[in-house]
């Protein structure tokens, strides 16, 4: 099992790296290469870059992501192909998303974008708090604790 995150723009980072350390489990985080870092990380935790370029982590995402994997992304689209491979897929709010619904979530998406093309306006995503951060961290925290016997 390891800790995978959709690096770009993820704002959960130093949480799963927290749960990481915790657990003792690797931490993969993929990532454009515009988002590159010098900041020094514990050996746990790995980066992999890729180049500029609309969905270019997400592919590499999908060739890496392994059964019982856990994998941080905002991005329903890679979810939906994380999960045919047996990796469990949470948003950085702490929801897991679920072979069950990710096709309505796909959907709301389509029609959202069919909206704006329309012109007409949608609402984005809300402000990330801290108090998401700190439900995100409870919640995974809660699953590995059960899954690792901890």
């Amino acid at each position: 099992m390891r800790l995978m995150i959709d690096g770009d723009g993820s704002p959960v980072k130093e949480e799963v790296i927290q749960l990481g350390k915790k657990f003792q489990l690797p931490v993969l985080i993929v990532t454009s290469i515009d988002h590159y870092t010098n900041k020094e990380e514990p050996e746990f935790v790995h980066f992999i870059y890729v180049d500029k370029g609309a969905e270019r982590a997400d592919y590499e995402i999908v060739k890496l992501v392994e059964p019982n994997d856990i994998l941080v992304t905002q991005d329903y689209g890679l979810a939906s192909l994380a999960l045919p491979k047996g990796a469990r897929v949470f948003h950085h709010s702490g929801e897991e998303y679920k072979k069950e619904t990710i096709d309505i979530l796909l959907n709301q998406r389509y029609m959202s974008a069919q909206m704006r093309k329309a012109g007409k306006k949608t609402k984005g995503p809300k402000a990330f708090t801290k108090k998401d951060r700190e439900h995100f961290f409870m919640v995974l925290n809660e699953l590995l604790a059960k899954e690792l016997g901890k």
